[in-house]
């Protein structure tokens, strides 16, 4: 059986902004715990605060005593649905947890998770980071009635419900019905999924076959832990194991950790999304054994060595100066200054206040929304010939309102950098980055992007600099909004707004895409 606490009727969705983002929307983040002797509820709140840059519209956590599991989520940040008040009920010894970004399903709380389905001795809860690309052929194939499920998380639930339920049926009394219904369903999913999920006795973490999203696995003084990123170890004061292998199913029980395979060897192909090193891991995450922030100072390095600041041809020289566009962009203007031996610098402060609840209709609000996020630092910005470095652009209209906001400054020059390819196809494996027409580079030159933002010049890494920025180039992994080679096929008939609005390049047999675009330098 299951308890509910949090606010138990459809909260309104939560407006989100339309302007101040100009990044991709973060992939959701997971945590699971076993832990006997620890208060699991404040480790898994303490994980969930570690992973909270994954997702900001909703958090929850189910934990359970071995006979009920109690479910508490609500909308809004992790501190906002979790106090003391809400922690201190919560005994156990093993939970789950999730914080959300939504990409499929609607941003309310029926979608909040983890997801409570009625199964088995008490029930099962899931957590979800990444997409299915396939939900309407699972539901299609499962005889889902339109509506009955509101995301693919939620129809992954419903496919394991329905499983355990004949698992019953066969009489068994092992009290791995969880485990044997996961056999039968994962290997019918097809996208990106690292999942974290419960009954009353186990903790079990899944990552795709392609490993599209990262999930790892930590030790602690007397149990275990499950996290999408490394940093919700290191709160919880649990030691790095090791990350999951593509393809992987870990159990935790009371005897330990168990490693099994539920997908066939032929599927396992590690893919892992490039911008989790990019933009959405933690700077002191650690990926394929790698740091994260690390790796993005090496970018900023190869940018530099691939598009110097040209001499100035004014004399006497004015000052130059290398700054970031914080926060996400500071690691690669690190190494870019490092590089080019051209002073560093911070031109903008970022108010870290501003929450995703400005709503901005017109070009005169959305100017005003990014100077509620960004301002500038007149004194150093001055005279100066600035090398502006930033890890992406998606949309544009937050880069171009900077450039703008840094002229009015008084910068003599605006050189952007970015530290990766241009951003031309949108995600279908967990990524909010909305239709191919939204995307900013999708049909235009270098040359067209420069001339609509309003900068001097403008460079991006290229991606064969970007994979080896990371130094694990033969680790495997996915360039699809870079290069449009999708390694997961999308069926046509998926909801658009979860990924592509434009046709979608499905690979062709070996891997290789049908009609992969050409695109242009730079």
């Amino acid at each position: 059986m299951a308890t509910y606490c949090g606010n138990a009727v459809s909260a309104p969705a939560v407006p989100v902004s339309s302007a101040p983002v100009d990044k991709p929307g973060e992939a959701c983040g997971v945590f699971g715990v076993y832990a006997p002797g620890h208060s699991v509820a404040h480790l898994t709140f303490l994980g969930l605060y570690a992973l909270q840059h994954r997702g900001q519209e909703s958090a929850g956590m189910a934990v359970s005593d071995g006979d009920t599991i109690t479910v508490v989520k609500d909308m809004g940040l992790v501190s906002h649905a979790f106090d003391e008040r809400k922690l201190a009920p919560l005994q156990g010894h093993l939970a789950v947890g999730h914080v959300r970004y939504s990409t499929t399903g609607a941003s309310n709380w029926g979608n909040a998770q983890p997801i409570y389905r009625g199964a088995g001795d008490a029930g099962i809860a899931l957590g979800h980071n990444g997409n299915l690309v396939n939900t309407a052929e699972l539901a299609a194939e499962a005889g889902v009635l339109p509506g009955t499920v509101t995301s693919d998380s939620d129809l992954v639930a419903e496919l394991l419900q329905e499983a355990m339920v004949v698992e019953a049926a066969r009489a068994r009394s092992d009290g791995r019905e969880l485990e044997r219904a996961l056999y039968q369903v994962l290997p019918r999913l097809r996208g990106a999924f690292s999942f974290v999920l419960m009954d009353d006795s186990h903790v079990v973490g899944v990552r795709d076959p392609n490993g599209f999203r990262p999930l790892c696995l930590g030790r602690l003084d007397n149990g275990w832990v499950l996290a999408s990123e490394t940093p919700a170890l290191d709160i919880v004061g649990a030691h790095f194991i090791r990350e999951l292998d593509p393809g992987e199913m870990v159990v935790i029980d009371a005897s330990g950790t168990r490693s099994l395979r539920p997908f066939p060897p032929e599927r396992v192909d590690p893919k892992l999304c490039l911008f989790e090193f990019v933009y959405f891991a933690r700077p002191d995450s650690r990926l394929y054994g790698q740091t994260v922030h690390s790796a993005r100072q090496r970018m900023g390095e190869l940018l530099a060595d691939q598009a110097p600041l040209l001499a100035d041809i004014f004399r006497p020289e004015r000052p130059s100066m290398v700054m970031p566009v914080p926060e996400s962009g500071i690691p690669a203007a690190e190494g870019y200054a490092r590089h080019s031996g051209i002073p560093f610098g911070h031109g903008l402060v970022k108010n870290r206040y501003i929450g995703r609840t400005f709503i901005a209709p017109g070009q005169e609000q959305r100017s005003q929304g990014v100077r509620m996020k960004l301002n500038p630092i007149r004194e150093n910005i001055a005279g100066k010939r600035l090398v502006v470095v930033d890890d992406s652009i998606v949309r544009g209209t937050t880069t171009r309102a900077m450039v703008a906001m840094l002229r009015e400054a008084g910068a003599a020059e605006i050189h952007l950098r970015i530290s990766s390819p241009p951003y031309r196809w949108p995600c279908c494996y967990g990524m909010d980055t909305g239709s191919r027409a939204e995307l900013l580079a999708a049909d235009l030159t270098v040359t067209e992007v420069r001339d609509y933002l309003g900068c001097d010049t403008l460079a991006y890494l290229e991606l064969d600099r970007l994979v080896a920025a990371t130094e694990v180039a033969a680790s495997g992994f996915c360039t699809a909004c870079l290069t449009g080679r999708y390694p997961v096929a999308v069926s046509p008939d998926e909801e658009p707004g979860s990924c592509c609005s434009s046709p979608v390049v499905v690979p062709e047999p070996g891997g290789q895409p049908a009609g992969a675009p050409t695109l242009p330098g730079g």
